[in-house]
């Protein structure tokens, strides 16, 4: 597939707001002291960047002042439900924000951020889990990778928000979680890219032209100039490209930050986390990038020269 940048951006950026929200709740609900100027802050950037990324998701459409209409699908489609749930989660972290800023203290504000906050990184997985024709996604570790990666992300970002606010209370247990989520997300995102490298797809190019000759050899595109098929459906990336973006999202958006999450909880080095961050940031958006363009269409075996 060609990735979209303003999808990568759109679910980089919201997976990790989810993440940090999800963090805050979960630090709100055990009891981990924190200073309620550092809650708001935290929810208020999560906020800020849930805004972006939805802003980041209309310049992927063609017509955003029909945008609206997305939501008509909701009964079939797991991206009407995504456009619903989004608003909502938004709405709650608002919500929270408010209560907060006018004294009020409530457990029902954090659990029901959590349960909104895993509904949307539900929804977000489905959008692509649910394609049994592109057999990269339809797979299990679709949902699990998104959620995973959004909680590595989140904790990271609020341990880095920790160090930087002056709040060290929040360290031991969300620079610790960080570092366990950080390694079971390289984990599955790991079984996932070696899973997806040694597909068998069942489409192939005699399905896809009709010609059952064994020794079929396509020797140009399936159309005789450029079109919406061979632009939209093709990043047009090379071997060499696709190995380095593989690279880059294994050392930046998981080695090196486990690394350095390491030596934060051990070490007790607060700059640590904030390393963790501006390292795993890009990694992320690598990440995001080959999910999408490692993704193999079928029509590309008649759209796209091979030869």
């Amino acid at each position: 597939m060609n990735p979209a940048f303003s999808v990568v951006i759109f679910t980089t950026i919201a997976g990790a707001a989810q993440g940090m929200v999800v963090a805050l709740a979960l630090a709100r609900l055990v009891g981990v002291a924190m200073a309620p100027s550092f809650l708001r802050a935290g929810l208020a950037i999560a906020g800020v960047m849930l805004l972006i990324g939805l802003a980041a998701s209309f310049a992927h459409l063609g017509r955003p002042e029909r945008a609206w209409r997305a939501v008509l699908m909701w009964r079939t489609s797991w991206l009407s439900r995504e456009v619903i749930v989004l608003p909502a989660f938004i709405g709650v972290v608002a919500l929270w924000w408010l209560a907060l800023y006018v004294g009020i203290d409530t457990v029902w504000l954090p659990l029901a951020a959590i349960v909104v906050a895993a509904l949307l990184w539900y929804c977000t997985a489905m959008i692509y889990a649910c394609l049994r024709f592109i057999e990269e996604w339809a797979q299990p570790l679709t949902l699990v990778n998104f959620t995973l990666i959004g909680l590595s992300s989140g904790l990271i970002l609020t341990s880095a928000l920790s160090v930087v606010l002056a709040q060290p209370e929040l360290l031991p247990a969300t620079g610790t979680a960080a570092l366990l989520v950080t390694v079971v997300a390289w984990v599955t995102r790991t079984m996932a890219l070696r899973r997806n490298a040694v597909i068998k797809h069942k489409s192939t190019l005699q399905s896809a032209t009709g010609i059952r000759a064994p020794n079929l050899v396509q020797k140009s595109m399936g159309m005789s100039a450029g079109s919406f098929n061979t632009r939209e459906f093709f990043h047009h990336a090379g071997l060499l490209a696709m190995k380095n973006v593989k690279l880059a999202l294994i050392v930046l958006g998981f080695a090196l930050p486990t690394a350095l999450l390491l030596w934060g909880v051990t070490a007790g080095f607060g700059l640590a986390f904030v390393l963790a961050l501006a390292v795993q940031v890009p990694g992320l958006v690598a990440d995001r990038w080959f999910f999408f363009a490692q993704a193999k269409h079928p029509q590309n075996l008649y759209y796209q020269v091979v030869s």
